[in-house]
């Protein structure tokens, strides 16, 4: 899939403000601080489209990128940022779950997961969670080029080792890098692939 364009459209504070439309949505999610905004930057090839930022857990609302005229990029609050108060922490845990359970455009959900961590409880548990709601959902191995191969493929196996201990199958993984553009191409011919799927049942 070749980018030809991606705008900013619209913040949404939560899911019912949200204007209904027909397009395809593909979201991206992961713990604070796993890269998500560098990601999709690089994924766009737009630097500066979503807002990198030092500090973790920024992202407070669901921001809506129109690619193509034809899908929405959906950018989700990262989870588990600790600094949160209780309260914060509830009210994004809400949004999240209910986009992601309710969104009647959702095609599928990128997880990110930061590749130089052992498998972390926090991200087996929203997994697990998009599982018993069967939520259509792909694993994204981030931050690859700050390890070496190795050790990098070490970590991922790991990550879906401890899954299989109660999945039968994996869902899609990409191994990506922002630095190097590694597995762009991957995500964006999968979407071009869903998409696809998506006009011939129209």
């Amino acid at each position: 899939m070749q980018i030809k364009s991606a705008k900013f459209i619209s913040s949404y504070p939560d899911v019912s403000k949200i204007p209904t439309h027909s397009l395809p949505e593909y979201a991206f999610i992961g713990r604070s601080n796993v890269g998500k905004s560098s990601l999709i930057n690089m994924i766009t090839g737009r630097n500066g489209l979503a807002m990198t930022s030092a500090t973790p857990g920024k992202t407070m609302l669901i921001n809506h990128f129109l690619v193509n005229d034809q899908w929405y990029l959906v950018d989700l609050p990262g989870y588990g940022y600790a600094r949160r108060g209780h309260e914060s922490r509830e009210q994004l845990k809400t949004m999240i779950y209910t986009y992601v359970t309710h969104s009647p455009n959702l095609v599928n959900l990128f997880v990110l997961i930061d590749s130089r961590l052992d498998p972390q409880k926090i991200d087996l548990e929203f997994i697990n969670f998009l599982g018993e709601n069967a939520v259509p959902f792909s694993i994204v191995f981030t931050k690859t080029d700050k390890l070496s191969r190795t050790a990098a493929q070490r970590n991922i196996d790991s990550f879906c080792n401890v899954l299989l201990e109660s999945w039968e199958e994996l869902p899609p993984v990409f191994i990506t890098s922002s630095v190097s553009g590694n597995g762009r191409e991957e995500i964006l011919d999968y979407i071009d692939t869903l998409n696809a799927e998506i006009s011939t049942k129209e």
